[in-house]
């Protein structure tokens, strides 16, 4: 595999906090999830967050330079107390939490050397539950401008869900990535009918001048749409230990392979297959290695049908 460690970074923005579990607490948060992800794939993945000065977040920072991941953009709060999420699994497994508010990483501060950081970059990834503070929303709206190219990763947390907010993060976004339940809901704010799933993910992808949507459907697999291709992967069968974090790593899968430079339909796969190897696992951020994960890979087949489409399509 191609290594992408010495090129430009892939900067996540937003949430950095503690999964609070019955059995126990883990290190969580999106944004922090996929540039875990991304480090263990070979890609420099950095964070721009916030904890505070607690015994959380010093075991959390803690956490972040164990996963090879640079800590110098990682604010430390004197006001605010480090995030953490009460999260409980439900009888089929899925997560469902309470989100504690405030915390530190609602207050990301603007800082100048984040500016550089992020327009050097390669990928600036961001969710909209960081920006429900407008502090962090503030510093986040300035990064925006600046990115080379905007990663958009919906991930609605209720009740922080500002209509306002997405869609406009939708237009100023190069690539989104939602779950079917989120697609259908942004297909209710313009005003389109659902008819179908293709119709649907064309739509959104061409009403906001996308250059490509990724919708993922748990066990129904996930597609990719840009402007010439129309992708369908169908999902890898596993003994599902939990799903916290499948569609963090499925994205950093995506992310990783593309900054390899893969083809869309290889980080399709690669995306796939992260997100049922995390999904095998306990936690978002499980500790693995590269081999470990090449081995599952070896170990499982995906199908993936592609329809190569004309320009027609936009």
């Amino acid at each position: 595999m191609k290594n992408n460690m010495n090129t430009k970074p892939i900067i996540c923005f937003g949430e950095i906090l503690w999964d609070i579990f019955p059995s126990g607490k883990k290190i969580g948060g999106a944004p922090f999830n996929v540039a875990y992800h991304l480090n263990k794939m070979g890609v420099d993945g950095r964070m721009i967050s916030c904890v505070g000065n607690d015994e959380l977040g010093r075991e959390l920072l803690n956490k972040v330079q164990e996963a090879a991941i640079p800590t110098e953009e990682c604010q430390i709060s004197e006001k605010y107390n480090t995030g953490t999420v009460i999260a409980e699994i439900d009888k089929n497994n899925e997560a469902h939490y309470t989100i504690v508010e405030p915390v530190a990483w609602d207050f990301i501060e603007w800082k100048d050397e984040y500016e550089n950081l992020v327009k050097n970059s390669q990928g600036f990834v961001f969710g909209s539950l960081g920006s429900r503070n407008n502090l962090s929303k503030n510093t986040l709206a300035k990064l925006i401008e600046v990115a080379p190219y905007k990663v958009f990763d919906i991930n609605l947390r209720p009740p922080y869900i500002s209509q306002e907010s997405i869609i406009d993060f939708m237009k100023k976004a190069d690539l989104v990535k939602m779950n079917k339940a989120e697609l259908r809901l942004l297909l209710e704010w313009v005003g389109k009918e659902y008819t179908s799933e293709e119709d649907a993910v064309k739509y959104i992808r061409k009403t906001f001048s996308l250059d490509g949507l990724i919708v993922t459907k748990g066990s129904k697999g996930a597609v990719y749409c840009d402007q010439y291709q129309y992708i369908y992967s169908e999902a890898i069968q596993v003994e599902i230990k939990d799903t916290v974090g499948s569609g963090d790593s499925f994205l950093a899968g995506f992310l990783a392979k593309r900054a390899q430079g893969f083809s869309n339909l290889d980080a399709m796969k690669e995306a796939i297959a992260l997100g049922a190897f995390i999904t095998n696992h306990i936690g978002a951020c499980p500790v693995y290695d590269l081999e470990e994960f090449q081995k599952f890979k070896q170990d499982k087949s995906i199908n993936s049908n592609t329809f190569i489409e004309d320009q027609t399509i936009n």
